[in-house]
């Protein structure tokens, strides 16, 4: 995936505070600006960090008309606890076959203390209201991201 490209559309199943139970799909959310924000697993620090960074700056994204979605290969019960351990406030969809990671380029090869193994790299698409990609982000530091997400959708 490249900037200036349509970002692949997708339905997944949800979980966010006000619905246990829905689906997102990424064209219904057009005239709206979405953040596609991809994390390895529910309940580990990092993620748990960058999910209530996000969570926290809601209402600065919702003043400028954005959608956020935090996309994992956990399951909807999963996210669900997630959800309700750290008060978040976004929506998280539960990619379980791993054909949205696919898409997106995100299931790759890593490497941790000698291991190779498959898994998900941290990353960010920011879509415009056209469904077009207008940034990337791989291999996110969580610290201070979720605030140069903002920063770049105040500059759209």
């Amino acid at each position: 995936m490249d900037i200036g490209q349509a970002a692949p559309d997708f339905t997944l199943p949800t979980a966010n505070e006000y619905d246990e139970n829905s689906e997102i799909t990424l064209s219904n959310l057009r005239k709206n600006i979405v953040v596609l924000f991809f994390y390895p697993k529910d309940m580990t620090p990092g993620c748990t960090t960058e999910a209530t960074a996000f969570s926290a700056l809601k209402k600065d994204f919702d003043a400028h008309s954005v959608k956020i979605i935090g996309i994992s290969k956990d399951s909807v019960a999963r996210h669900n606890k997630f959800i309700a351990k750290h008060d978040l406030n976004i929506t998280l969809a539960a990619d379980e076959d791993g054909k949205v990671c696919d898409a997106y380029g995100v299931w790759v090869l890593k490497k941790l203390y000698g291991r190779e193994y498959m898994g998900i790299e941290r990353s960010t698409y920011l879509i415009d209201a056209e469904g077009k990609i207008v940034q990337i982000w791989r291999k996110v530091r969580v610290k201070g991201h979720a605030e140069a997400v903002l920063d770049c959708v105040k500059a759209l």
